[in-house]
């Protein structure tokens, strides 16, 4: 099954893709900071991503892509 992938480095924290989430299982880091001072998107329960691909669409930088789950 396809599991999203997070470019924590290239996210803006804008949150449409926690929104658009239908598992809700993706936030804005708390803890997280990249080099631009955004607090990037993160995956809290990969188990539960069904791979839908939502986040994926509505992120208006394309640093959420899917993969296959294998390799990390």
């Amino acid at each position: 099954m396809n599991k999203i992938k997070i470019d924590g480095e290239r996210c803006k924290s804008c949150g449409l893709c926690a929104e658009a989430c239908p598992k809700k299982i993706i936030k804005i880091s708390a803890e997280k900071m990249n080099s631009h001072g955004y607090r990037p998107a993160e995956l809290t329960d990969e188990a539960l991503c069904i791979g839908c691909g939502f986040c994926a669409t509505v992120c208006p930088d394309c640093v959420i892509t899917l993969g296959d789950g294998k390799d990390k």
